[in-house]
């Protein structure tokens, strides 16, 4: 079964999230922002979501996770929890 890893920022809104992503695109650091923003509790741990598997976050986000490019800041990617930015920093 595949596996992979990745973090993420939750945002509220669609500005806020093209706000941080410029921010991530200017070299501010991903668990930093995610720690002061992110609406998720992953946020504590820098947005970090550990080992996902297929069938365990929202469909939005697993097709980033599992399709897009590795190490790539993708988003906002829309989900009913709001607007994700995206990290995908491993992939088996």
């Amino acid at each position: 079964m595949a596996t992979a890893m990745a973090k993420h920022i939750l945002l509220k809104n669609k500005v806020d999230a093209e706000k941080i992503k410029q921010q991530l695109l200017n070299g501010e650091d991903f668990s930093k922002l995610a720690k002061i923003f992110s609406t998720c509790n992953s946020g504590k741990n820098g947005g970090d979501l550990g080992e996902i598997r297929p069938g365990q976050l929202v469909k939005p986000v697993e097709n980033v996770i599992f399709k897009k490019a590795l190490k790539t800041i993708h988003g906002p990617v829309k989900s009913q929890f709001g607007f994700h930015l995206i990290q995908v920093y491993y992939r088996d």
